[in-house]
């Protein structure tokens, strides 16, 4: 398993978390997650699935490009802004990915921001 996150402290975080659950098959590291998972797939890294929580801006292209040429099973796409959602989900059903399932979650209640949770399967393994 492994874990990207532009935060320092988030990965400081994930590391004593996975300490603390014996979980020993993970790396994480500090980063933009548009540069160090290209540089992962350049190493051979392969993913079955990729977990991906961008900022509002959506995923970086070079992000997006990478996550097609890894082609993983799965993509999980957390979302807080629908419109930048559809826009890159576009762009991963263009290229063979099929949307199969949307979750709203309502995390800030009393508020109009909602995040969506997607499913996206690969067409080839469906």
């Amino acid at each position: 398993m492994y874990g990207v996150e532009i935060v320092p402290e988030a990965i400081e975080d994930a590391g004593r978390n996975a300490a603390l659950n014996g979980i020993t098959n993970a790396e994480f590291e500090a980063g933009p997650a548009e540069v160090v998972i290209p540089r992962w797939r350049e190493e051979g890294i392969v993913a079955d699935v990729i977990v991906v929580d961008p900022p509002r801006k959506g995923c970086d292209p070079a992000l997006l490009d990478t996550i097609l040429k890894m082609k993983p099973q799965r993509v999980v796409y957390v979302s807080c802004n629908p419109s930048i959602l559809a826009r890159d989900l576009r762009v991963l059903e263009d290229s063979g990915y099929k949307t199969v399932e949307v979750q709203p979650v309502d995390m800030f209640p009393h508020t109009t921001h909602i995040e969506s949770v997607c499913l996206l399967i690969y067409k080839g393994f469906e």
